[in-house]
């Protein structure tokens, strides 16, 4: 059972003076009616009507949609009043928000601290300055810096959604991006490659040939080595790829071919694939005659050991024709850890 749940609330995008070249939401906000007091308690009450009585552990409720600190502050604790008394009376564990690194200060800060305010996210997506400007982020660096410190000194759990494939972005890139994430040492992260959303001036780039979205073995291969990264420092990373919903656009219309359903298990699956791979190569396996071999995971690494629609399962069979490789269930290794078991078997 799922041990942990979100209760979203979509905030119109209102508040940002900014155009980030890969936003759409401005014009989606525009044709969308205010969130409204009551909105935001029918919302969480129909959530609560399917979380209540499961046995959860944490359920938070979560701000999305736009940048939540650059609405007025009024409207902020409007919503926060809310959220913190489903949060007094037990019935949810967090609150949680999204913004900008350009939208936290002190007096920010303290208003989300009087409301119980918990999480709170910043889109950083670029440590990379250049990168930062050719997207007209509006801010450079040394704000996302400020923002990360002030945010943990005063005790909120800090999120740093990165985004991978941007204007002037590279594998290099990418991965100082990862590696000044491990610095700050956030509690937990997102990984998005870049999807370009029609209505967008990333859009709009694409179809000049200014821009030329990554493919997605090279979307899945930098995603893969900053996931590397951020999990060997223990950040949790709670979403790799967007959701189908996450996509805000009238018609869900993108370009490109960056965007896959389950972009977490294909990367999951290839770092799967090299850690099975690793295992594979300490053994001492002969090629010259038919070997069988098991390889195992628990039940919750099993589809990312056959990767996704059975990736794996074709990969090996394909550079290793000597081996008859059996797929099994070991529930006593733990999540995306990988058993490789050789038994000789000549024909």
């Amino acid at each position: 059972m799922k041990k942990h749940a979100i209760i979203p609330i979509f905030i119109p995008h209102k508040g940002c003076p900014n155009d980030c070249i890969f936003c759409n939401q401005k014009k989606i906000t525009a044709r969308q009616k205010a969130v409204t007091g009551e909105d935001v308690e029918n919302t969480i009450e129909t959530w609560l009507s399917t979380l209540e009585n499961r046995n959860l552990d944490t359920i938070e409720i979560a701000f999305f949609g736009g940048s939540f600190t650059g609405i007025p502050i009024e409207e902020q604790s409007a919503y926060l009043a809310i959220a913190g008394k489903y949060k007094d009376a037990g019935r949810v564990d967090k609150i949680h928000m999204s913004t900008r690194p350009d939208y936290i200060d002190e007096k920010i800060l303290d208003n989300l601290k009087q409301y119980g305010a918990d999480t709170i996210e910043l889109g950083v997506q670029s440590f990379d300055d250049k990168v930062l400007a050719l997207s007209n982020r509006g801010h450079d660096s040394k704000v996302v810096y400020q923002a990360c410190d002030l945010i943990k000194d005063y005790g909120f759990e800090l999120g740093i959604q990165l985004m991978i494939g941007l204007p002037g972005d590279t594998l290099e890139t990418c991965l100082y991006s990862a590696r000044e994430t491990v610095k700050i040492a956030p509690a937990i992260a997102r990984l998005y490659p870049t999807i370009v959303i029609n209505d967008t001036e990333l859009h709009n780039q694409y179809l000049r040939g200014e821009y030329e979205p990554l493919s997605q073995d090279e979307a899945i291969l930098r995603t893969k080595e900053m996931y590397k990264l951020l999990d060997a420092a223990s950040i949790n990373i709670i979403r790799v790829g967007l959701k189908s919903t996450d996509i805000i656009s009238e018609n869900g219309e993108i370009s490109g071919g960056t965007y896959h359903p389950a972009f977490r298990q294909l990367v999951e699956g290839e770092i799967a694939r090299e850690r099975i791979e690793e295992k594979l190569a300490g053994t001492d396996f002969d090629r010259n005659s038919r070997t069988k071999v098991t390889f195992y995971a628990n039940s919750k690494s099993f589809s990312n050991m056959v990767g996704n629609s059975g990736r794996n399962k074709k990969f090996f069979l394909e550079k290793y024709p000597c081996l008859n490789i059996l797929y099994k269930v070991n529930d006593s290794l733990n999540d995306h850890q990988f058993q490789v078991v050789i038994k000789g078997e000549k024909k």
